[in-house]
């Protein structure tokens, strides 16, 4: 019989609903029936993309026997992080204190209260690799709760309290010029000169650190900046980690060369990257850069987007409970699609060998250079990604998680206005729509929904700091003050309910867990931004668009972390150093004033989208929007005509009113 999962909102759980397993969900009825029966809580954190939470649920949570003993002794608890970073954040932070490491599938023991007294990761169903079996770990829990209760718990007591009393690196002010120039030079210290990227492996792609450097680059000039961001760019999109016929990037590469991805594709990854590879074009006009960028759009919109108008979280790392059967090709199969003659062009070009880069012979597929018949290229890509398409397909995680999908508007929006694509700013009017009502409901905003339906979890600082970011520059790229009325409203509840005696907390107030002991405060970016780096952007820009100086200061004060870190880990900051930059550089505003159907308005505002520094706040409008849009404020149209408005530093330049004025305006260090 199906467990308490099946009616869960979210898909991994639900993966879960079958499983002989007593689940529960995190929640009071579960801590209720711990205390009830007098048995430790075993916690499992995971979320749907995961290959190895995959593999623990075969080998442990379909297993009759296995579930036997979880159920006998302990209550158990099925989390998605996803839906819940706040218990995850928690927890993960007590695993890595335990064990060195951290990761997922996370497994945490607890007492009835919630505090952790024994923790670990993946545990295999039999001893392996210096690591006992799960079956092991269960016997061994029991008996110390049985035998030794009072060593138990006060392991318990003494690690939530070590826990609660960390606090959070923060310095006095946002970074300096000197400090982001010094925090360059140590990430660049990191720069793989052979593979691109930074760090060895596994490779993660980090789009943030593009950013920044991007931005970097656009204020200072610098040289080595610019050449880290076009050589990680080009290493990422031509190598396996990048799909060659469908578009969109996996998770991270397990080696340093790009080869080999671990094939979940995750939104937030694909949002900033599409972003990254935006501003890459931008600044160098690449036209890789532009392709990325297009065929990025394109993987949200075919792959990832909902019937409701937002975006799926993931697709599985695993078909069929093999990871990457998808996608790999051997040169047989290449040839059975192809032919002879295309078939071996297509290995040749592809780097599908007769051993195999990837596993069981076959190969992932590469694309090292721009094959020399491109019009051969587009129909070899086309049958062979219609033969993939008929292959077993990975899952899809289809919740919407909010702060993700702000990612992607940002994405979007701006795309949509460089490139000339209406379509991807539908679809981010869209998604905004939905995240404004459905997540929305007049005073907090949700973390998730699926299908129409909104769960329960609150939104957490990220959800309020990313959503407001994207609205804003969905406001730049429409000029509907609509926009600019529901992030502030967001910002406004993010300002009341998370910050507090000058702390940045990642849970509201008055939606904070109690059994988690305390409330999540972490200050690094990691797979994506931070809550309080995606606050610091959201504030910053809003301050410039509406002159809030509520906004400025406790978006500055966000940034204090990122001095803090800058020079010693300015990896794990680098969302927030990209805010600093912007900043830093003035901010730079651009307001565009002009009818929405004057074509000489339109040049204009494409023109500061396509050539301002990365991070501008640019907003457009006609003069009759200056009561809703403060930066368009008292700015009329110039003799009648479409006029640009730049000011940097808090100082502003004349109007111009035509392209090539507008650009020598925007002109920075990197451009001289």
């Amino acid at each position: 019989m199906p467990n308490r999962l099946a009616s869960s909102t979210s898909p991994y759980l639900q993966q879960h609903a079958d499983n002989p397993v007593d689940w529960f969900e995190w929640g009071d009825e579960a801590f209720a029936e711990a205390r009830r029966r007098d048995v430790p809580v075993l916690l499992s954190v995971g979320y749907a993309a995961c290959h190895w939470c995959h593999v623990m649920a075969h080998e442990s949570f379909e297993d009759e026997a296995t579930a036997e003993a979880m159920n006998a002794g302990f209550v158990n608890i099925k989390v998605d992080r996803e839906e819940r970073p706040d218990v995850d954040a928690v927890y993960m932070e007590a695993v890595q204190a335990m064990t060195g490491h951290g990761g997922w599938p996370m497994t945490a023991f607890l007492t009835p209260q919630g505090r952790v007294f024994y923790a670990g990761t993946y545990f295999p169903s039999q001893p392996r690799h210096q690591m006992p079996a799960f079956r092991q770990v269960l016997d061994a829990v029991r008996d110390a709760w049985t035998q030794r209760r009072d060593e138990v718990e006060s392991t318990g007591s003494r690690i939530t309290a070590q826990l609660a009393h960390r606090s959070v690196v923060s310095g006095p002010h946002p970074p300096t010029a000197a400090e982001l120039d010094a925090a360059v030079t140590e990430l660049a210290g990191d720069f793989d000169h052979e593979h691109a990227g930074f760090g060895t492996q596994p490779k993660f792609p980090p789009s943030m650190a593009l950013e920044w450097l991007l931005r970097h680059h656009h204020r200072t000039g610098c040289a080595d900046a610019l050449d880290m961001v076009e050589q990680t760019c080009e290493a990422m999109a031509r190598g396996g980690m990048y799909d060659q016929l469908a578009g969109g990037f996996a998770r991270y590469s397990v080696d340093r060369a790009w080869v080999v991805p671990h094939f979940e594709k995750m939104l937030y990854d694909n949002a900033l990257l599409l972003r990254a590879y935006l501003h890459a074009f931008t600044s160098t006009g690449s036209p890789l850069a532009e392709r990325i960028t297009r065929e990025l759009a394109g993987f949200l919109l075919t792959d990832l987007a909902t019937e409701q108008g937002g975006f799926a979280s993931a697709l599985d790392a695993d078909t069929d409970g093999v990871e990457g059967l998808t996608y790999a090709w051997t040169p047989q199969q290449l040839a059975d699609v192809l032919g002879k003659d295309d078939g071996a062009w297509a290995a040749s070009l592809l780097s599908v060998t007769p051993h195999g880069t990837f596993e069981h012979g076959a190969s992932t597929l590469q694309l090292r250079a721009d094959p020399d018949d491109p019009a051969r290229w587009s129909q070899v890509r086309r049958r062979l990604l219609a033969a993939r398409d008929a292959r077993p397909q990975p899952t899809r995680d289809d919740k919407v998680v909010a702060a993700w999908n702000g990612l992607a508007i940002s994405a979007l929006a701006e795309a949509a206005i460089v490139l000339d694509e209406p379509p991807w700013l539908a679809a981010a009017q869209r998604c905004a729509e939905l995240l404004t009502t459905l997540h929305w409901d007049g005073s907090r905003l949700r973390r998730v929904s699926r299908e129409g339906a909104v769960g329960a979890p609150a939104g957490v600082l990220e959800d309020y700091g990313a959503v407001a970011e994207g609205l804003l520059v969905l406001l730049g790229a429409t000029g509907d003050p609509v926009w600019l009325r529901h992030a502030t409203a967001l910002l406004d509840v993010a300002l009341e309910q998370f910050v507090e005696n000058e702390q940045i907390y990642d849970t509201a107030a008055d939606a904070t867990d109690e059994r988690l002991g305390r409330r999540p405060s972490d200050p690094t970016d990691n797979a994506a931004p931070s809550g309080r780096s995606a606050l610091a952007h959201a504030l910053l820009m809003a301050a410039a668009v509406t002159g809030e100086g509520r906004y400025r200061e406790v978006g500055e004060q966000a940034l204090g972390t990122a001095q803090a870190l800058a020079t010693r880990a300015p990896r794990f900051v680098s969302w927030a150093l990209a805010a600093a930059e912007s900043a830093l550089a003035g901010p730079l505003e651009v307001a565009v004033v002009g009818s929405a159907t004057d074509p000489s308005a339109a040049a204009l505002h494409r023109a500061a989208m396509s050539h301002a520094m990365p991070g501008s706040v640019i907003v457009r409008g006609s003069p009759a929007d200056e009561h809703e849009v403060p930066l368009l404020a008292e700015r009329g149209l110039v003799d009648s005509r479409a006029a640009a408005y730049v000011c940097r530093g808090f100082v502003c330049r004349r109007p111009v009113t035509d392209v090539d004025h507008l650009r020598a305006e925007l002109t920075g260090p990197a451009q001289r």
